[in-house]
C-alpha cells in the first residue's frame, strides 16, 4: 500500500518541472502535454497552446460557467511559471503524482 505523502510529491513535481523545462527549446518536447495539463488544472483552461521558440502561452480561460476568453502572454520563464501553478489540494496532487508514475515509466518502456 502507498502512504499519502504531500510534501514529497510537491517537491518531486518540482523536480520534474525543472527537469522538463531544461529541453523546451521546441514544439516537439516530450514534455508539451504536461505542461498544457498544468496551466490547465490550474486556470480550468481550454485549447492551451505553448510556443516555446517566441515564448508565449495562448489559452481559453473560463469567464463565466459556459463563457471563455482566449488570452496569449508573455511567458519568459516557463518552469517558475509552471512551479508558481502549484497547487496542494487533493485533486492536484493526484494529478502530479499520476504525471510522475507516467513519465517514470514511459522513460523506462
Amino acid at each position: 500500500m502507498t502512504t499519502f505523502q504531500p510534501a514529497e510529491i510537491l517537491e518531486n513535481f518540482k523536480n520534474f518541472i525543472h527537469n522538463s523545462c531544461t529541453d523546451c527549446s521546441g514544439s516537439n518536447t516530450v514534455y508539451n502535454s504536461l505542461h498544457k495539463g498544468i496551466i490547465k488544472m490550474y486556470f480550468q483552461a481550454r485549447n492551451v497552446e505553448i510556443d516555446y521558440l517566441n515564448k508565449v502561452i495562448k489559452a481559453e480561460i473560463p469567464v463565466s460557467d459556459k463563457e471563455y476568453t482566449s488570452v496569449s502572454f508573455e511567458c519568459l520563464d516557463l518552469e517558475r511559471f509552471l512551479t508558481s501553478c502549484i497547487k496542494k489540494d487533493k485533486r492536484s496532487l493526484n494529478f502530479y503524482q499520476s504525471a510522475l508514475n507516467y513519465y517514470s515509466f514511459s522513460r523506462v518502456a
